[in-house]
């Protein structure tokens, strides 16, 4: 084995490009260094898991993966024509998101401004001179950001959960992070400082009188590092508004649709879902932990969303297709389940959506 083929798999197993789980490649322990609470139907007393899933591949097949080839080349640099300079705040049952880049969303609504796993470092990586590198710069520059009220973290793969930029947002703006279990003792262990709310599925905290957010179930995993499989959980969220439902999934695996399904049944209707559609390739080795754009599509037919904002492309490397194939596969889903593209939308970083209360009928 190479030594550059075997920092370049570590790299990506980091950044939350793979997967490791039951079964795989870890360091033995016997406690769990997040999270110490009682066993439950995700909860082993150890690690957490998804209920009847898909078990994650393991660092051998990894392996097998980055020495297999056929990872398809990506632009040093691939730049956004847009720009977002956003409103102080939106009032009332208005809807605006813009689109940071990768999983990093902007919410306005009901004068909250709320972000979704916030990264504006270079690289999403524990190293600052290696690692998946971002090839636009965010959407919205740091200092144009309006008064951030609540950031909502869903779990601690470095492309999601980035310190830095956590700290920096602390400094500035001292939001209230919302997270599953077990990723506030990272945090705090980085910024003692910061504001967090913890909660396991289906907890819901109180954002304001008319706003709150409920962590639900999304099929992924956790790692920091070589010895934390799975010891924090991950999780979805729904905002509950006057103005309608907002479901926001950082990081998926299908599994089949349940999920979906079961938030369809527990809140009905979404007026937004913001879910993920890219780093999927090779399938094999992705299915379990990243959707595609047809699973994304049909995610967002079974949860009965108005719109979706698709993320989670173009914008760190992680997996083997190119950008191109992320949005021409996203087109061609689109276009078989009959989803135009004005309700399933894939915004470059900068760009702006002012969401409509319900969908236009068709003439």
């Amino acid at each position: 084995m190479k030594r550059r083929q075997f920092l370049k798999a570590l790299g990506l197993l980091l950044a939350g490009g793979t997967a490791t789980g039951a079964g795989a490649f870890t360091l033995a322990r016997s406690r769990n260094p997040y999270y110490d609470g009682p066993i439950s139907d995700h909860f082993d007393g150890l690690n957490f898991y998804n209920p009847n899933g898909v078990a994650p591949k393991g660092f051998v097949e990894l392996l097998k993966w980055q020495m297999g080839g056929g990872r398809k080349p990506w632009p040093e640099r691939y730049p956004s024509p847009y720009e977002d300079v956003p409103p102080q705040k939106v009032t009332a049952d208005d809807l605006r998101v813009s689109f940071v880049g990768h999983a990093t969303v902007l919410i306005q609504t009901e004068g909250l401004n709320i972000l979704t796993d916030p990264v504006w470092s270079e690289r999403a990586s524990p190293v600052t001179f290696a690692g998946p590198k971002r090839v636009n710069d965010p959407g919205i520059s740091f200092d144009n950001l309006p008064p951030i009220d609540v950031v909502l973290l869903s779990h601690n793969h470095y492309d999601h959960l980035d310190l830095p930029t956590l700290s920096k947002l602390k400094a500035v703006h001292d939001p209230l992070i919302v997270t599953p279990l077990g990723n506030d003792r990272i945090m705090k262990n980085h910024d003692q400082s910061l504001r967090i709310a913890v909660g396991d599925w289906g907890d819901t905290i109180e954002l304001t009188k008319q706003v709150k957010v409920t962590l639900e179930p999304m099929h992924h995993w956790s790692a920091r590092g070589m010895g934390d499989r799975r010891n924090a959980l991950w999780a979805a969220f729904v905002l509950q508004t006057p103005g309608g439902n907002i479901y926001h999934i950082g990081d998926t695996g299908f599994h089949g649709g349940q999920n979906y399904l079961d938030a369809r049944n527990k809140y009905r209707n979404f007026r937004l879902a913001i879910l993920p559609f890219g780093a999927y390739e090779p399938r094999d080795f992705m299915r379990g932990q990243h959707q595609n754009p047809d699973e994304a599509v049909q995610g967002h037919l079974m949860c009965g969303a108005e719109f979706t904002l698709g993320h989670h492309w173009g914008t760190f490397r992680l997996t083997n297709e190119s950008i191109e194939d992320q949005l021409e596969a996203l087109d061609a889903a689109r276009s078989k389940h009959g989803v135009d593209e004005d309700i399933f939308r894939a915004l470059r970083p900068g760009q702006v959506w002012e969401v409509p209360r319900q969908r236009p009928q068709k003439a």
